[in-house]
């Protein structure tokens, strides 16, 4: 993904009004929605200038959420240099992928073991919309919310909010990768395969089975973002 170095340019933010939320949670909140959405490139700096005027916030709140954000891994503070929004390396993403595929087999099986059976079918339904909004035109970010849907049904029959919060970090430490794997032709296509075939290992009750599939599952998605980040690496 190109990258450009104006915030100006790439992400049209509002000044945050005064809500609820502690002011410092709604810039993180915003900052976080926009490099999960791609408004905020990997590789993109974050210029502290540019974000004061933007959020109409001052310079200790930005600071304070980017602070936030870099201990989550999806910004990276560069001495002298000031913050980015974290690209993974390869070793990186390789480890990520490795931790995803093992946290999310973990999360399959405690909602196989605690789930009630209306979450299960909630669980079938949200693969019906990601293929009811899967053509070979969906914009990534469409792509990726709709299978966002299969997790929030799965962290939620799962009922562990320690599993949530180790789950939602590498998701999001990995979404670049994510989009990068969608991208490939005929790859959603398999998504939608593979998750059908965990929701019927999951409605069959057999833990076992739907956790290999989820392992499995993610790791053939990290086969086509790991072949592109080797290929970024050699230009």
């Amino acid at each position: 993904m190109s990258t450009t170095n104006s915030l100006s340019a790439s992400w049209v933010a509002e000044p945050l009004g005064r809500v609820a939320a502690p002011l410092r949670e709604q810039v993180t909140a915003s900052l976080r929605q926009a490099i999960l959405d791609f408004q905020l490139q990997p590789g993109q700096r974050l210029v502290e200038r540019e974000l004061i005027e933007s959020l109409g916030v001052s310079r200790t709140t930005i600071r304070e959420a980017i602070r936030e954000l870099a201990a989550e891994g999806i910004v990276t503070v560069v001495p002298q240099k000031g913050a980015i929004v974290t690209a993974p390396s390869l070793d990186d993403a390789t480890d990520l992928y490795e931790v995803r595929a093992s946290l999310e087999s973990l999360v399959v099986q405690r909602f196989v073991e605690r789930a009630s059976d209306e979450q299960v079918e909630r669980l079938a339904a949200s693969v019906d919309h990601l293929e009811s909004v899967t053509t070979a035109s969906t914009p990534i970010g469409e792509l990726l919310r709709a299978k966002d849907g299969f997790y929030v049904v799965l962290i939620e029959g799962a009922r562990s909010v320690a599993l949530q919060q180790l789950l939602e970090s590498i998701q999001a430490r990995v979404q670049v990768l994510r989009a990068t794997s969608l991208s490939e032709r005929g790859r959603p296509l398999e998504v939608i395969r593979e998750l059908r075939g965990i929701v019927q290992a999951v409605a069959r009750r057999d833990a076992a089975r739907a956790s290999e599939l989820c392992a499995q599952h993610i790791r053939r998605a990290s086969v086509t973002a790991l072949a592109h980040l080797r290929a970024e690496q050699q230009v």
